[in-house]
């Protein structure tokens, strides 16, 4: 069974830096566009940043030059640095992946809290 799982959320002060891992698991053969997405309370959630097989990048402009996400193919996993946080960061941050495996299939992790305040 495919399974995506987050870490790395956590309390951190306006200005600070936290780095977000999603760690994919299970009989996977290939991960497409690795995603990042977020949710505030009471907002839709919104895509943050994603990075094609090849490395190719793309970010929300609320994120840009403050973010960064990174993956390591062999490993099977992706990071998402984030410096420079805002209270307005805050929000449930999500991994999700098209991987083919069995089949092929949308997959999403948990979600890990990320809060910015004083």
């Amino acid at each position: 069974q495919v399974q995506l799982v987050e870490s790395g959320g956590g309390l951190v002060q306006p200005g600070g830096s936290l780095r977000l891992s999603c760690a994919a698991s299970g009989r996977i053969v290939s991960i497409g566009t690795i995603n990042w997405y977020r949710q505030a309370p009471g907002k839709q959630r919104e895509l943050v940043a994603a990075i094609t097989r090849v490395g190719m990048t793309n970010y929300a402009d609320s994120v840009k030059g403050r973010f960064t996400i990174s993956r390591d193919n062999a490993k099977k996993t992706a990071d998402l640095q984030m410096n420079s946080l805002k209270p307005e960061d805050t929000a449930v941050y999500y991994c999700n992946a098209y991987i083919i495996g069995g089949g092929g299939a949308d997959y999403w992790g948990q979600g890990t809290q990320v809060t910015v305040s004083s």
